[in-house]
């Protein structure tokens, strides 16, 4: 097949969390199974500025009518990585102020409008169209939307699947919006793109993709309850009722992620042979100044700092968590309340906490192979991917049981695991897990069952094969309904 993977960001190019490191191993993971998937994402200026990329241009002009009043340049570049085409949509605004992942998206909703249109309209100047477009999270909403309202017929037979990775961020705004796109307002209806008085981006792309699906099972069952269905619970119970929502865990690229031969450890090690984790884990605390003691256990976390990722539970327990005694190591960027109160804990607890308030990836995989172990006491969490690079790296993860946490990370086998979100239960799981750690042979069993799991994409993308071939098929029976 030929698959367009549509996101508005992708590692290693322009990364702010989850949604990056899918989009930049998932079209290599089905390019290897022979299918012909490309990527596509907005030419941010991080990207022309990191002279990693050989990057050249395919289309040096074009231009994209959004509405008979607004036409808006456009620029096609491209690139190859690791044999998969990457394609780079630009513009005279929006995507030239992004110069870091702290700047990556822009305010407002007009950008990813002009990039959905754009991409529409690359793909029929290189006359490449494709049989399947994968879209990724509310910024690519209104796809599908212009696809089946707007779009020529040469995009009558092209299949949609829209995943969402978090359904939290929806991208909700005002009717200008279909303006925008010349869209007639009779599509801002509670069967359409309106949601509680506002345009919902990821309500269109759910409405109008062929299929939709989110990235684990467990998550895909959770947001068809108000508990975590963030408003919309209503609308997947009806896909699932017309068997159109379904949950794919997510993989990781085991290339990347591989303690053998990651170039940002100073040693390397392996499930078969992991005696130098414990030389990471001493270059790890002589990098950040904390003292050495083999007895207590070091935690790490990597994560961005709100209350969905249990930050601030971390904070509660903290006091509790140094007495047990623990090591923490937390790195990340968020919410500045958060920030900090983990800056002033670092006051209170030199001897046992350290903050580094940055974006920094070789320190993120230093922190993934030097610690013992990894919390994500996540309030919600659709899949999770620190908890399969920690594994992979022999650190034990300790997470709540929700989402793709619960279906990765089990108690007493590969981890340490807990229900109630709230300080007590989360306690009583790191205590398991130090228990364990002070145990030896049964933290070593728990290690070696986390190194030795398969977290990579091939039996992943095969699922999405599949739903990409669902798709098409339910794109040729709508089409002879129709007929």
């Amino acid at each position: 097949m030929k698959v367009l993977f549509v996101s508005a960001e992708a590692a290693p190019f322009a990364k702010v969390g989850g949604l990056a490191d899918v989009a930049g191993a998932l079209p290599k993971a089905l390019r290897a199974m022979g299918h012909d998937a490309r990527l596509i994402m907005p030419d941010y200026r991080m990207i022309e500025d990191d002279p990693r990329w050989s990057i050249h241009s395919a289309i040096e002009r074009f231009d994209v009518e959004m509405n008979p009043h607004w036409t808006q340049p456009a620029s096609f570049r491209e690139m190859e990585f690791e044999g998969m085409p990457v394609g780079l949509i630009g513009t005279d605004r929006w995507f030239t102020e992004s110069v870091s992942s702290e700047t990556l998206y822009q305010p407002g909703g007009m950008q990813h409008l002009f990039f959905c249109a754009a991409v529409m309209r690359a793909m029929e100047l290189l006359d490449w169209i494709p049989d399947v477009v994968h879209l990724n999270d509310w910024h690519t909403g209104f796809f599908p939307v212009l696809m089946r309202e707007k779009a020529g017929k040469v995009w009558d037979d092209v299949a949609s699947v829209f995943t969402i990775h978090n359904l939290a961020y929806q991208g909700d705004f005002g009717t200008d919006v279909l303006d925008a796109l010349d869209l007639p307002h009779r599509l801002f209806n509670p069967e359409g793109v309106e949601a509680w008085g506002r345009v919902n981006f990821l309500k269109a792309g759910c409405v109008y993709a062929d299929r939709v699906n989110t990235v684990s099972e467990n998550y895909a069952h959770e947001i068809q309850t108000p508990e975590f269905g963030v408003r919309l619970d209503g609308l997947m119970r009806r896909l699932s009722d017309e068997h159109r929502l379904s949950g794919i865990l997510n993989g990781i690229d085991t290339g990347v992620f591989n303690p053998e031969t990651d170039p940002a450890l100073p040693f390397h090690f392996s499930a078969s042979s992991p005696a130098d984790k414990s030389q990471v884990r001493e270059s790890l605390l002589g990098e950040l100044g904390l003292p050495s003691n083999p007895d207590v256990p070091v935690f790490g976390v990597v994560s961005r700092l709100s209350s969905q990722k249990g930050l601030d539970m971390i904070v509660e327990a903290a006091e509790t968590l140094f007495a047990l005694p623990i090591q923490l190591i937390i790195q990340g960027l968020g919410e500045p309340p958060i920030a900090e109160a983990l800056r002033s804990l670092e006051r209170r607890f030199p001897e046992n906490f350290r903050f580094i308030e940055r974006f920094d990836a070789p320190l993120a995989q230093r922190v993934y192979g030097g610690c013992d172990g990894f919390l994500m006491p996540s309030a919600f969490e659709p899949c999770g991917l620190g908890q399969m690079i920690a594994m992979r790296y022999g650190t034990v993860p300790v997470v709540r049981r929700t989402g793709g946490l619960a279906d990765t990370v089990f108690e007493g086998v590969n981890g340490f695991t807990f229900d109630r979100q709230e300080p007590m239960a989360f306690v009583a799981a790191v205590t398991r897990a130090v228990d364990a750690f002070k145990s030896g042979q049964t933290w070593k069993r728990i290690q070696h069952e986390g190194m030795i799991g398969d977290y990579g994409w091939s039996r992943s993308a095969a699922r999405y094969a599949h739903l990409y071939e669902a798709a098409c098929a339910d794109r040729v029976v709508g089409e002879v309904l129709i007929a």
